[in-house]
Parts: structure tokens; C-alpha cells; sequence
């Protein structure tokens, strides 16, 4: 079945990076884009990164040049490279996917931003 798994996240201080990464399985991963999505409490889920499965990648406004999404087909894992974090990227961060039998999210790991 289609598995999503996100590793990576952590307490950091402003300022600091973390890089998260997301397993696929169950599914051929060179042939789907991946987005990473964040919840922050209170909020909505919100779109922060895209690659396509031709390598383009998109961004929301609040991470450009701060965040880079990758992926390597040959491990079927996307990463995210988060510099320069902020106590506002403070939030859950989700793999997401949208497949023809549905859309599929990971589990989320916890990304907190604090001094």
C-alpha cells in the first residue's frame, strides 16, 4: 500500500536549519509530484513546497530562498531544506501525494522554531 514517512524534524533555535526528508512506497515515485504542506496550530494547512516529477519545483511566498524541496528518485524520498527558520515555520510538516486511487499524506513531524 502507498506509505508516506517523514523524518527529520526537531526543536530549533531562529536562525538554524533542518532538513527533512519523505519515504514513498507503494507507489513508481520518479512518475509523481511531491508537496510538502504545513499546520501550524490554529491555522489551515498550507502549501509550502512543490517539485514535479520533472524536477520544476514552486513555493509558497513565505519560504522562497529560505526552503528548498529536492527529491532522489533512485531512494523514492523528497527532502526539505529549511535555513534561516523562524518561530512562524513553527508547524507539523506533511508529505503529501496525489495518486488515481487518491491523495495520501504522511504521518507529520513536528518542526519547533525557539530560543
Amino acid at each position: 500500500q502507498v506509505q508516506l514517512v517523514e523524518s527529520g524534524g526537531g526543536l530549533v533555535q531562529p536562525g538554524g536549519s533542518l532538513r527533512l526528508s519523505c519515504a514513498a512506497s507503494g507507489f513508481i515515485f520518479s512518475n509523481k509530484h511531491m508537496h510538502w504542506y504545513r499546520q501550524a496550530p490554529g491555522k489551515e494547512r498550507e502549501l509550502v513546497a512543490r517539485i514535479t516529477s520533472t524536477g520544476d519545483t514552486n513555493y509558497a511566498d513565505s519560504v522562497k530562498g529560505r526552503f528548498t524541496i529536492s527529491r532522489d528518485n533512485a531512494k523514492d524520498t523528497v527532502f526539505l531544506q529549511m535555513n534561516s527558520l523562524k518561530p512562524e515555520d513553527t508547524a507539523v510538516y506533511y508529505c503529501f501525494t496525489s495518486l488515481w486511487s487518491g491523495d495520501y499524506w504522511g504521518q507529520g513531524t513536528q518542526v519547533t522554531v525557539s530560543s
